[in-house]
């Protein structure tokens, strides 16, 4: 894909509001109802808009300046990507409430397309498990259906509605006005039946002329490995259907992971702080290390120090885009007991007699000499 602000026509320093002014314009070039339909002008369109939303916003605008597109892998969400219908809601969107708007387009009639039912907003919590294996989560939720009595028209016994007396069913009203620069025609949503066209004179008494009733459903969600809760799953015509038949809207599903007490995830990789003791850290050995799964054993070498990390490759959580696992990262926090018994302080103060004066700057190479002393002095 082209750069965002090639496409839009603009400089990388171009603020706000030339960014919107900018893709007004390049959007109305290659809308679909200038270009008789053209395949091509309408994956312009949907492009120059992407670009636009993305330009628009100035947290997705920083990360796209700094990393390209990659920068925005799961901030638009990869459960039906950015197609034609949201391209034009985002234009009806920030250019479609103003007088004339229909005109620029020919004087279609817009105003009574049928609407489409606005999407929803749940929110699904997951484990560090589920990122690492993928789940398929089943959730409940309220949604619009349409009305079993009506099906949908909102008209009793499932009549028709009757075009509406005031616009003749055009569902806009044309409006002129004279002043000193000349005469003035504007278009505008028809206020008798706000743009739909029809009227019901007899509404359906189950869902007042709605055409939806609000019904429970159980939907299943796939996640995939690897997400975050900076993601989220769009699914595509799930959602409330439009008022009188109008299609479904979506639902967004955000990602709630929840912090485990026991690991930290940084990136891809998980982090576990592993308490050692004293002579652990002096001698080495083997300590039990938690992992999303459960426990793993690590060697610990001999003369590590606190604050050190030993991986373990491929134990981490996979990327969600290439499915290479990350790594499992083993910080080491040497314990130093606050109580001793008199036999611990015996052996210490034995030791503090052989050991040497720590160094300024702990060379990893020098520890086999000093180390070699401890364990000489512990018997």
């Amino acid at each position: 894909m082209a750069d965002y602000y090639t496409l839009l026509r603009v400089s990388r320093g171009a603020s706000q509001e030339e960014i919107k002014k900018a893709y007004r314009k390049v959007a109305l070039e290659h809308h679909p109802d200038r270009n008789a339909g053209s395949r091509d002008a309408e994956e312009r369109f949907k492009e120059v808009t992407r670009a636009y939303e993305v330009l628009r916003d100035p947290e997705k605008r920083a990360r796209y300046d700094r990393y390209g597109e990659e920068g925005l892998r799961g901030q638009q969400g990869f459960g039906g990507g950015f197609d034609f219908s949201d391209a034009l809601e985002v234009f009806m969107r920030d250019f479609g409430n103003f007088g004339g708007f229909e005109s620029l387009f020919g004087g279609g009639r817009a105003t009574n397309r049928p609407v489409k039912g606005k999407s929803l907003r749940l929110t699904v919590p997951l484990t560090l498990k589920d990122v690492r294996r993928g789940v398929r989560k089943k959730v409940r939720v309220a949604v619009l259906d349409l009305c079993d009595s009506c099906q949908g028209t909102g008209v009793k016994d499932g009549a028709r509605p009757l075009p509406c007396p005031t616009c003749q069913g055009a569902g806009e009203e044309r409006r002129v006005e004279r002043s000193v620069f000349g005469q003035f025609v504007s278009v505008a949503p028809c206020r008798r039946c706000s743009g739909e066209g029809t009227v019901i004179v007899d509404r359906c008494e189950a869902c007042h002329g709605e055409g939806r009733s609000r019904v429970e459903r159980e939907i299943g969600v796939e996640v995939p490995p690897g997400v975050s809760s900076e993601n989220y799953i769009t699914l595509r015509g799930e959602g409330n259907t439009g008022p009188r038949g109008g299609p479904r809207g979506d639902i967004v599903v955000l990602l709630d992971v929840a912090e485990d007490s026991r690991l930290t995830r940084e990136g891809n990789d998980l982090v576990a702080e592993v308490p050692v003791s004293f002579s652990q850290a002096a001698l080495g050995g083997q300590v039990s290390v938690p992992t999303v799964e459960g426990q793993t054993s690590v060697d610990i070498p001999a003369g590590v120090q606190s604050g050190e990390e030993i991986r373990i490759r491929g134990e981490g959580l996979p990327d969600l885009n290439s499915r290479r696992n990350g790594d499992l990262v083993v910080r080491v926090a040497v314990w130093v007991p606050d109580h001793l018994t008199s036999e611990q302080e015996r052996i210490i103060r034995s030791l503090r007699a052989v050991e040497d004066p720590p160094p300024e700057k702990i060379d990893p190479s020098a520890r086999r000499g000093f180390w070699s002393k401890v364990r000489e002095a512990l018997g």
